[in-house]
């Protein structure tokens, strides 16, 4: 989670929304992303779609079997339609999004049984107290 929080941090730099995601196999990054969505005019640039691109022209396969995401913001429902896509194994996120999130706040898309594929393992919270602040603090000085 740390690594994505330095992808979230990369985004404050670009006056981007800090989110940050990585996208591991086998204890090894293959794919990381943050939010673009400002910089690329485009409403699909976050940061999940952004890594999981990555990893899946990393491995030369859309399929991203035995692989895990973090990110440090609760998957949105385009994010986690694109994580079931992807066939992610296993959804690591830091901080819960009330307001439009996908995995356990507003849906559980992720655990859908009427779907073709299901993540196997979501765990939330991780190191949420510094993936909620970093958001805390760009929105505090958008408003100052």
């Amino acid at each position: 989670m740390k690594e994505a929080l330095k992808e979230a941090h990369k985004a404050t730099k670009k006056n981007e929304v800090p989110v940050g995601a990585i996208v591991v196999k086998e204890g090894k990054i293959i794919g990381r992303g943050h939010n673009l969505r400002e910089s690329l005019n485009d409403p699909t640039a976050h940061a999940e779609i952004i890594a999981i691109k990555r990893a899946a022209r990393k491995l030369k396969n859309w399929r991203l079997n035995g692989c895990a995401l973090y990110v440090t913001v609760e998957p949105c429902i385009m994010c986690a339609g694109a994580i079931l896509l992807a066939r992610l194994e296993k959804v690591v996120y830091g901080a819960k999004d009330p307001k439009s999130g996908a995995v356990s706040s507003l849906y559980e898309v992720l655990a859908d049984q009427r779907l073709n594929h299901r993540v196997k393992e979501i765990i939330g919270g991780i190191l949420e107290e510094e993936c909620t602040t970093i958001l805390r603090e760009f929105f505090k000085s958008l408003r100052d």
